[in-house]
This record gives structure tokens, C-alpha cells and sequence, in this order.
């Protein structure tokens, strides 16, 4: 048998149809040699045929631990001779009588005889195993299941077999799958996996979940693309995998509902491969769903908090996520958690007003990354210096802005020389030293980020060519983002094209940029025909371009050239695609009403016509629709100032809120120093003009933020 208990105890003695036989002189024959003359003894003395003798005696070898002998009396057994005298007395089915049975019926002897012939080929076929002949091994495996098959055509059944055969039975089940598996044979592999569950094995729970567990690791790691099971097996209705993911996500939720009702032991292995395999298509909402139906006790409460806000976070859902670390953060739970407290501040990290408690939780993890965790202090000082970049850009004050952009640059740049292999955090500095405009850094950093990925991630290419417009070399910006194109896949160009297409508006080439739009407008409406919905939503969130960019960049252009009637056009097409969103704006008649992009573009669009009653109507609605959006702000203190004085107070708040959202935004700068100077404070003016020129000289072509 396959258990190592069986394979360690030595029989002592033969028993078959009601007799019995010491095994000291059968052992003495076969050191001897003598296979044939320990044949006939067991024959004479147990009433055996020669099929049973040989298998008896290839089991006693193989316990002995003489595998090749116990080959060599294997192969003496006629297993088809065997299966047509077994095939007539058990494959008819027993009658159920009440009262005992009696052990020694005509169908028990037959069973115990099959037992017999079918344990000495699945022995066979693990003495080939245990002699690296897996092919040979596999084979004779799938005779004792063949065999089976053809004895209880209609499949077995609890009062068909005795145990030893089902035992039998179910070892050479779970056996054959991985012979295959062993031999390089992964195809047929693949069957023997769905065979054994979908055939009628009669298998217990347990050999059930072993087999169901290994199958579903074989499709997640073993590379081979698993076709989709015959039409035969399916049934019409039900649902079929895909693929080799579906698949193991199938099967092992399976085994989750398995062990909910009770039928298997747990086994934290089941719930690892699960969220892998959920993790790897992006579904981590379906893995929190799983581990909130996990019966109490499985995992402690923390553990569980802390796997269902890794969940939630992978999922988008933030808020989740973060009420759930700070309830495993408390004083009273595990404040100390590292991995805990730098997935806190990677979330807070990413929203201005949840910074400054993202910045606690980064201290307490520096604070905590000693001894086995010293190896996290370079994580924790990234999450800090992430944390205090967004912390700043809420700041009450510039000193305070100016203070925190300071330590953030410092915290990266001490994470930096702990971790000077890590990618993504060279590419974090490369941005914070180009928002802060120092463009030496910002080049010298985004060049590292370039030669470690080898030009392999497209945000590096970006950055690269945006740095260098920012430094007004648009000639070699362009150069780059021609190379960037020609190493991207055709679905994903759609960032560099919108960035060549800004390119070409910086060089005064307005002309050349409508015709880069116009490729990267049908480039983007082909991939939601080919991809549908899901594919563009994707999009948005991955690559940053889509549909109604394309169009708000268009319209851009149009109202720059003073073609006010293209730009209309474009506008109401952005409008189809997007009707309420913090850039809409209502502007014509009161028959009419377009939603536009920003106020920005209104301010262009109707002043550029002398309509400032209705430019400023735009852009109080796109205000109040977004109080963050610093261009509304900026074209409405714009608009304000051309009001009089009584309005500069107005002008000056709007701009100055604008400045507090974007402190890099020449405009405002520009449009704060016109304000000052009609306020007749002629030296505040001047340094606003001046910090307006400043900027403008290192300005890039796309907002450094939008990169990440």
C-alpha cells in the first residue's frame, strides 16, 4: 500500500480464503531465489490461483524493501486473465439484506482476490516510481484504474466494495495524476486530475481535498496552459473555467465550502493559494468576501483585520482598508505591527488630508524597524518622505509647505542610500526633485530609473522626456518619446502620444499636433471597440488617457488658435463622455447649455469673444463643482480683477487658494502679481512677475503629478 506505515511493517504472516501461513518459510524461499518454489507453497497452503500467489509474493518483496525483486514477480501477473474471472461476481450489484452478513460469501472472496491482483499492479507501478521510471510507473497505474472500470461499469459504490479495495482504489486515483506529472506527460496529466474528481470513485473527503488541492497548484504554477474540459463532462447550464485561473479558483473555493460544512480539516495552505490566484486577476474584493465567511478562530482577529485591509486596499477601497489598520493599531491590539503600519501610510500617503496621520504611522515603523525587521527601515522612510510630500501640499502656511518639502526630500533621499537598487523609489525621488524644479537632480535621478529598469517601464520614459522639456530641450524630448513609441505596444502608446502631441504645441508646431491628436483620437476609440468598456475603464486608471482627454486637449488647441467653433465642437463631445464631472461647466443661453472642461478653457473661449458674464458663470460652476481644481480658481480670480477694485480682495483669495493647491502654477504666480500691482503693492508684484518667470523657464509640457 502507499502509506509509510504499511511500507514499514514487515508481514509476518499470509492469510487468504480462511487460512493462514507463516511468511519465514516463503521469506526463505525467496532470499534463495526460488520464486517459483515460494509460489507453489502459497499456492498449496492459502488455495490461491497463480495471479493471487504472485501478488502476495511481490508485496512481501516489496515490503522487504527489494523493489527490483518484487518487479520481477509483478511481471509474472496477468491482469486481463484476472479481470475476466473477477468481471462476473462484482460487477452485479449486492442485494441489501438487514441482519449480518457473512464474511464469507462468494462476492467477499471475489473482492478480497480482487483486492489482491489490483494491490500488486498499483505496488508495481510504485516500485517503477521508487526506480525513477515514471512513463512505465503512470502506465501501470492507470491499469488498476482501467481495471476497475471495466469490473464496476457503472462505478463504485459503498456496498460494492469492501474497504481494502476502496482504499486501493483511491490511492491509484490520486497516485496517477502525479506519475504523469513526474514524467513531463502534463497533458495527460491534466486529464487524470479531471477524471479523478469528475468519475465515480466513491473517494472520501479527504482524498477528495488532497486531490482537488493539488490539481488546483498544478494550474497555478505550473505554466501549462490547461485546455477547457471535453464536452462530455459538462454539463449544459453549468459553468465552465476559462482558463487555468478559473479553474483553481474554483476548485479551491470548493475546498473553503468543504471545510465551512465540516467535511475536511483546515488547511492555511488552501487560503494562500487562493489569494494568490485572486491577487493575480485583480479580485481581492472576492478574497475579503472569502475570509469574512471563515468560520471564527481560524485566523485571530488581527490577522484577519490585517489580511482584509490588504484586500480592500488592492480593491480601491481605501476607507475600508484604513478603518480596519486602525483598529488593529490600537494601543490595546498590535501598535507595533510593521507591516501594518507602512501599509497605513502607504494609504494615507496617497491622500493630502490623511498625510499627516500617514506620517505617524511611518515614525512608529522607523521606530520599530530594528533587529529582524532593520531591512524595513529603507520602506519606512520612503512611506515618511511620501507621506510629508502630500502632508505640504495642505499646508496652512509657506514656511510650513517649505519645511515639509524639505524633510520629504531628505527622508527619500536617506531611503535612497539604503536601498539603492529599488527602481520605484529612485523614480519617487525623480519626481519630488522635478516638482520642487530642480531639474539637475530630477535628470540625474530619472537617467538611474532608466539604466535600472533598462527602459523596459513606460512612466520612465516619460519622465525622462518630460524633465527634459522642462529644461526647454524639446527637440531630444521629442527624440525620446519617438524611442518610447517604437519600444511600446500599439494599445499602450496613448500617454506618449498625448505627451508628443504637447511637444509639438511647445515648439510652436500647432498644426503637426492637431494631426498627433487625430491619431491618438483613433487609436483610443479602436481600443474601445476591440476591448469594450472594462478595457477603457482600465485605461483610464493605468495609462491616463482616454477619449475625453483627447478631446479637452483638442479643445485646448482650437481656443489657442482662436477657432472658437472647433473648440465648441470639441467640448461637446468631451460632454458626451463625461457630462458630470468637476470640469463640467453650463455657459449658453438658456436653451442652450454646453458642459465644458474647465473654467480655464471657458474663460478662453468667451472672453476671447468679450463674453465675461457668462466666462465668469462657468467658471464659479466648475468651482463650486470642484473647490480643488486649481485652473477654475486662477481664471476666476482672472476674471475678478478685470471687475475693479472692489473685487481684488476676491481676485487675490481665489489666487492665493490656487497657489496653496499648486504652488508650481506660473499663472497664478502671474495673475497674484497683477493683483498686487492694481493694489498698488508695487515690490509683492514684482516678486510674483519674478517667481512667474522662474517657473515658466523650467515648466514641463504635462504637470509632473500626473505621472504617478
Amino acid at each position: 500500500m502507499d502509506s509509510s506505515a504499511n511500507e514499514r511493517v514487515t508481514v509476518r504472516e499470509f492469510c487468504a480464503n480462511g487460512s493462514s501461513m507463516a511468511t519465514t518459510e516463503v521469506e526463505a524461499k525467496l532470499d534463495e531465489g526460488n520464486i517459483q518454489e515460494a509460489e507453489s507453497a502459497l499456492r498449496e497452503g492459502l488455495s490461491l490461483n497463480y495471479e493471487e500467489a504472485r501478488a502476495l509474493l511481490g508485496k512481501l518483496e516489496y515490503q522487504r524493501g527489494n523493489v527490483e525483486g518484487a518487479l520481477r514477480v509483478f511481471d509474472g501477473i496477468d491482469l486481463q486473465a484476472a479481470i475476466q474471472r473477477l468481471q462476473p461476481s462484482l460487477s452485479e450489484k449486492s442485494p441489501v439484506k438487514k441482519g449480518p452478513t457473512r464474511t464469507d460469501s462468494p462476492s467477499s472472496v471475489s473482492q478480497h482476490a480482487a483486492s489482491l491482483v489490483l494491490e500488486a499492479i498499483y505496488l508495481k507501478s510504485k516500485s517503477l516510481q521508487k526506480l525513477g521510471k515514471f512513463t512505465e510507473a503512470a502506465n501501470e497505474c492507470k491499469r488498476v484504474l482501467d481495471a476497475v472500470e471495466k469490473i464496476f461499469y457503472q462505478g463504485i459504490s459503498d456496498i460494492q466494495v469492501d474497504n481494502k479495495l476502496q482504499e486501493i482504489v483511491s490511492h491509484a486515483v490520486e497516485l496517477l495524476p502525479e506519475l504523469w506529472k513526474y514524467a513531463g506527460c502534463y497533458d495527460e496529466a491534466m486529464s487524470a486530475y479531471r477524471h479523478a474528481l469528475l468519475s465515480p470513485w466513491n473517494l472520501d473527503n479527504d482524498y477528495s481535498a488532497r486531490i482537488q488541492k493539488a490539481f488546483a497548484v498544478f494550474l497555478l504554477y505550473s505554466g501549462v496552459e490547461a485546455s477547457p474540459p471535453s464536452l462530455a463532462v459538462q454539463v449544459e447550464g453549468s459553468y465552465v473555467p476559462k482558463n487555468n485561473l478559473e479553474e483553481a479558483i474554483l476548485l479551491l473555493m470548493i475546498l473553503l465550502q468543504k471545510f465551512s460544512l465540516g467535511k475536511i480539516k483546515w488547511d492555511p495552505s488552501i487560503m494562500e493559494h487562493l489569494t494568490f490566484a485572486l491577487s493575480e486577476c485583480g479580485q481581492t474584493s472576492i478574497l475579503a468576501k472569502q475570509l469574512e465567511e471563515l468560520l471564527p478562530g481560524v485566523y485571530h482577529r488581527i490577522d484577519r483585520w490585517n489580511s482584509l485591509a490588504l484586500c480592500h486596499s488592492g480593491a480601491g477601497q481605501n476607507t475600508s482598508a484604513l478603518n480596519l489598520l486602525r483598529k488593529s493599531l490600537h494601543k490595546h491590539e498590535r501598535p507595533d505591527d510593521l507591516i501594518s503600519l507602512l501599509l497605513a501610510a502607504r494609504i494615507c500617503s496617497e491622500d493630502p488630508h490623511l498625510a499627516a496621520e500617514g506620517t505617524g504611522y511611518a515614525q512608529r515603523a522607523i521606530n520599530n524597524a530594528h533587529g529582524l525587521h532593520e531591512h524595513l527601515k529603507g520602506v519606512s522612510l520612503r512611506m515618511l518622505g511620501l507621506c510629508l510630500g502630500k502632508q505640504a501640499m495642505v499646508a496652512s502656511s509657506d514656511f510650513e509647505r517649505s519645511h515639509l518639502q524639505s524633510k520629504a526630500l531628505q527622508s527619500l533621499e536617506e531611503a535612497a542610500r539604503m536601498e539603492q537598487n529599488n527602481s520605484d523609489l529612485i523614480f519617487e525621488l525623480a519626481v519630488q526633485c522635478a516638482k520642487h524644479r530642480n531639474l539637475s537632480a530630477a535628470l540625474r535621478y530619472a537617467k538611474q530609473f532608466f539604466d535600472k529598469t533598462g527602459g523596459s517601464v513606460l512612466k520612465g520614459w516619460r519622465l525622462l522626456a518630460l524633465v527634459l522639456s522642462a529644461q526647454k530641450r524639446y527637440a531630444e524630448a521629442e527624440v525620446v518619446t519617438d524611442a518610447a513609441l517604437d519600444e511600446t505596444a500599439k494599445w499602450e502608446q496613448g500617454p506618449l502620444l498625448r505627451l508628443k502631441a504637447k511637444l509639438k504645441i511647445s515648439q510652436s508646431r500647432p498644426m503637426d499636433a492637431i494631426e498627433t491628436y487625430r491619431y491618438l483620437l483613433a487609436l483610443v476609440q479602436a481600443q474601445r471597440k476591440s476591448f469594450g468598456h472594462l478595457r477603457i475603464s482600465s485605461q483610464i486608471e493605468n495609462d491616463k488617457v482616454n477619449e475625453f482627454d483627447v478631446w479637452h486637449d483638442l479643445a485646448n488647441l482650437y481656443a489657442s488658435l482662436s477657432h472658437w467653433k472647433d473648440a465648441e465642437i470639441c467640448l461637446q463631445k468631451a460632454r458626451e463622455l463625461k457630462e458630470y464631472s468637476a470640469a463640467v461647466i453650463h455657459t449658453e443661453g438658456k436653451n442652450r447649455t454646453i458642459m465644458l472642461l474647465d473654467s480655464f478653457y471657458s474663460r478662453i473661449l468667451f472672453d476671447g469673444r468679450g463674453q465675461n458674464q457668462e466666462a465668469l458663470a462657468a467658471t464659479a460652476n466648475a468651482v463650486l463643482l470642484e473647490s480643488n481644481y486649481a485652473p477654475s480658481k486662477i481664471s476666476m480670480g482672472a476674471l475678478m480683477l478685470k471687475m475693479g477694485s472692489k473685487a481684488l480682495p476676491a481676485a487675490r483669495s481665489l489666487v492665493s487658494d490656487a497657489l496653496r493647491i499648486e504652488p508650481t502654477n506660473r499663472m497664478a504666480w502671474y495673475y497674484l502679481g497683477l493683483i498686487h500691482k492694481h493694489d498698488g503693492r508695487i515690490g509683492d508684484a514684482a516678486d510674483c512677475f519674478q517667481a512667474a518667470s522662474m517657473l515658466e523657464e523650467s515648466d514641463p509640457t504635462e504637470n509632473f503629478s500626473n505621472i504617478l
